[in-house]
């Protein structure tokens, strides 16, 4: 004959140490684009004066679409000499300005058009798409939040696979939040047509046509380490016959 007794350990709690994580994927808030306008002649002040003539015609046309475009901002300018070397000498060739812009457009319906319209600028060049989140987005509260609550479960899982129970948290670190692109955009590079060409919107030039975007979807991850205080675990104890 056998006899069995369950027998609950008692004196310091137990520590039952769990990481917990969370993936989101969710549409981009934001799309981030740079464009580039150039201009070029053979004397400093002709060059400036077209740089300044094309910049106005970009920032004119990026705010006539009023709150579809968040944020305009000149990140950069520059005019310099392109000299020409021959031999010894070296004479100046030309003048070139550029003015480096950056924009982020909130309106994803309005983006396809605001791309067509700028890539056909007179020299301008474009990059992006580049799509995000915003900083204040309550995705990433959502992440944190599920990463906890995965941490509780996991800790909870392996309590009651001891026999145990759960007390008390000992202590929680956020061990990592990130945003990445589930698949990544094409980044796109747009020329528009040489410095010598007309302008973009004579009165007998047709609007360019509207080039399709696809949102790239943002993957945006959360994992904590957690520590948690439980109740000894309870053994069975089995006498040899």
């Amino acid at each position: 004959m056998t006899a069995s007794a369950v027998v609950e350990q008692v004196g310091s709690p137990a520590v039952i140490s769990v990481r917990g994580e969370a993936l989101l994927t969710v549409e981009p808030e934001l799309v981030d684009l740079t464009v580039v306008v150039a201009a070029q002649a053979k004397e400093r002040r002709e060059a400036f004066e077209r740089l300044v003539k094309r910049n106005d015609e970009l920032l004119e046309l990026l705010r006539s679409y009023g709150d579809s475009v968040e944020k305009v901002e000149s990140s950069g300018v520059a005019v310099h000499p392109e000299v020409r070397k021959g031999g010894r000498d070296e004479k100046v060739r030309s003048y070139r300005g550029v003015v480096r812009v950056e924009v982020s457009i909130a309106d994803f319906a309005a983006l396809g058009e605001i791309v067509s319209r700028v890539a056909d600028l007179e020299a301008a060049h474009l990059e992006g798409p580049r799509w995000r989140l915003r900083r204040t987005s309550p995705v990433y509260r959502k992440a944190r939040t599920r990463a906890v609550g995965e941490a509780l479960t996991r800790a909870q899982d392996y309590a009651e696979a001891l026999g145990a129970r759960i007390t008390g948290l000992i202590e929680v670190a956020d061990s990592g939040l990130m945003q990445t692109e589930v698949h990544r955009a094409t980044h796109a590079v747009l020329q528009a047509r040489a410095a010598s060409a007309p302008a973009a919107f004579g009165p007998n030039s047709p609007e360019p046509p509207v080039l399709e975007l696809e949102p790239a979807l943002q993957e945006v991850r959360a994992s904590v380490e957690a520590r948690f205080s439980a109740t000894q675990p309870i053994f069975e104890i089995r006498p040899q016959d």
